[in-house]
């Protein structure tokens, strides 16, 4: 935190104002007074819910498509499968953004960077705004690589993470660099492990 300890945002503000001016909303996230949980009740755990709600909305309405092939569930298991699905899908998300806050913050001082946990929670956070809102789009199958939007969030982890985590200029390209990697392996792992898990969800339909 900064000395200013400015209060959070509203989340509606918070996210228009990431999405669309992120080089400001950067500078007074990172003057504003921040707990970890607060972050966790106030903005990650309501946005993260988009992707996984939306996709069960979807999922439930529309069905769901294999290689060309849709599948539409029946009432009963289907949908407490489908439930599931979206709950793990949930979940992973949340423990996620703790992951890569961790490795932002571990990592600060082999670029002489600044560790600050909070700081670092702030940039997982608020980096991961434009794929949360982006996954509204899984509530309809046509529209759901839209979801592709959310590659907007590698920008914003490039806009925020210097600023918030103190990197000097000559090390701050390689420390976003390496945390943008970082990012896209802990997604990439995540899905791994949801992947089969909602498959085996998916048999009941």
């Amino acid at each position: 935190m900064t000395g200013n300890d400015q209060q959070p945002r509203s989340i509606v503000d918070r996210v228009k104002n990431i999405l669309l001016q992120p080089a400001r909303e950067w500078e007074v996230i990172d003057g504003e007074a921040e707990t970890i949980g607060g972050l966790y009740r106030r903005y990650i755990i309501p946005l993260a819910a988009i992707p996984a709600v939306a996709g069960l909305i979807g999922m439930l309405a529309f069905g769901f498509s294999v290689m060309g092939f849709t599948y539409r569930p029946s009432v009963g298991s289907a949908v407490a499968s489908a439930v599931a699905s979206a709950v793990v899908q949930y979940a992973t998300t949340l423990i996620g953004v703790f992951i890569l806050a961790l490795i932002i913050d571990a990592l600060a001082p082999s670029f002489g960077a600044t560790q600050n946990r909070v700081q670092a929670f702030k940039v997982a956070a608020y980096s991961g705004t434009a794929s949360w809102v982006a996954g509204i789009f899984a509530i309809l199958p046509a529209l759901s690589w839209l979801s592709l939007l959310g590659l907007y969030g590698l920008y914003l982890l490039y806009l925020g993470l210097p600023r918030l985590m103190r990197a000097p200029q000559d090390k701050a390209m390689t420390y976003t660099i390496l945390i943008v990697v970082a990012a896209i392996v802990v997604a990439l792992v995540i899905g791994a492990i949801t992947a089969p898990i909602t498959a085996t969800f998916m048999r009941g339909f």
